[in-house]
């Protein structure tokens, strides 16, 4: 198709939209691992205010709404969370992603939603195992066992 050129594959962006939206994304980045949760949200907002609609489509939002939804999350900002990975989820390879489905039993697990938050605890241990679980708090897993025979 003519104007395509840049495109590598259908999920991927042109790579200098992709330059952009990850020099945001390393911000957040760095900002997240100094825990400065507000400001690490701020720039992958800015990331994701790039991705062109249907944002879904791309593959880059599928880590883009995890970012978000990781930040909300550390911001004890549990809705938000939950809306932005509920986002991540429709994305390429967000659905299985056992990052995403441990963020999102979390989250409804705080918001008192604990048959979806078991639903989607037992989908992230099932794609990685206790592993998932290591550098999160214990109650989320031991939840999970009051629920699950593990």
């Amino acid at each position: 198709m003519m104007g395509d050129e840049n495109l590598t594959s259908e999920n991927e962006l042109p790579d200098d939209l992709y330059g952009e939206i990850s020099d945001f994304c390393e911000k957040g980045n760095v900002l997240a691992d100094q825990e400065k949760f507000a400001e690490a949200y701020e720039q992958f907002d800015k990331a994701l205010a790039l991705v062109p609609v249907p944002r879904e489509r791309w593959e880059a939002s599928t880590w883009i709404f995890a970012a978000l939804g990781d930040m909300a999350f550390s911001l004890k900002n549990y809705p938000l969370a939950r809306q932005h990975l509920d986002w991540a989820v429709l994305c390429p390879d967000g659905l299985g992603n056992p990052f995403i489905h441990l963020r999102l039993g979390q989250v409804n697990f705080e918001l008192s939603r604990l048959d979806i938050a078991a639903d989607e605890l037992i989908r992230a241990y099932m794609g990685d195992g206790e592993t998932v679980f290591e550098q999160e708090d214990p109650k989320y897993f031991d939840f999970l066992k009051t629920r699950v025979r593990i």
